[in-house]
């Protein structure tokens, strides 16, 4: 099996589709203060890259959340769309958003050290704090 593939999907309203021709089937949990906020819990998203397109464009709405990166949601329906990395134009898509989920492995989680202690996943996973993540992506 590839480790990428076509992922196509859509927002709760149906108004935006998305479409990924390089998603991970990799998930990943972000544990990051903002994306809980964002959320309301843990943000569970794949890696879709930088080719992803979208239609229904005029409905997105879009949140500069800090200089490197901007978060993407539904105007109507209040969907969170995407988490988009500025510089690499590298897109994280809640993976919920995508047709079909028997081929997604849970995979790694970020922020790990900002995790609070209400919840705990089961799974083993790569863990990495959130200056491992600054070291390895911030610009």
């Amino acid at each position: 099996m590839s480790d990428t593939s076509v992922g196509k999907g859509h927002c709760l309203c149906g108004r935006i589709k998305v479409s990924g021709s390089k998603m991970s089937h990799n998930v990943g949990s972000c544990h990051c203060s903002m994306c809980r906020r964002w959320t309301g819990g843990p943000l569970l998203a794949v890696d879709c890259g930088s080719d992803v397109s979208f239609e229904g464009t005029e409905h997105i709405g879009v949140y500069d959340s800090s200089g490197w990166a901007e978060r993407g949601f539904c105007k109507h329906c209040g969907t969170h769309l995407f988490y988009r990395l500025k510089e690499s134009d590298q897109y994280f898509i809640p993976v919920g958003l995508f047709d079909g989920d028997e081929n997604f492995i849970f995979d790694h989680q970020v922020f790990i050290d900002e995790k609070p202690a209400y919840y705990c996943f089961s799974n083993e996973t790569q863990n990495m704090t959130g200056a491992e993540v600054f070291a390895k992506y911030a610009p």
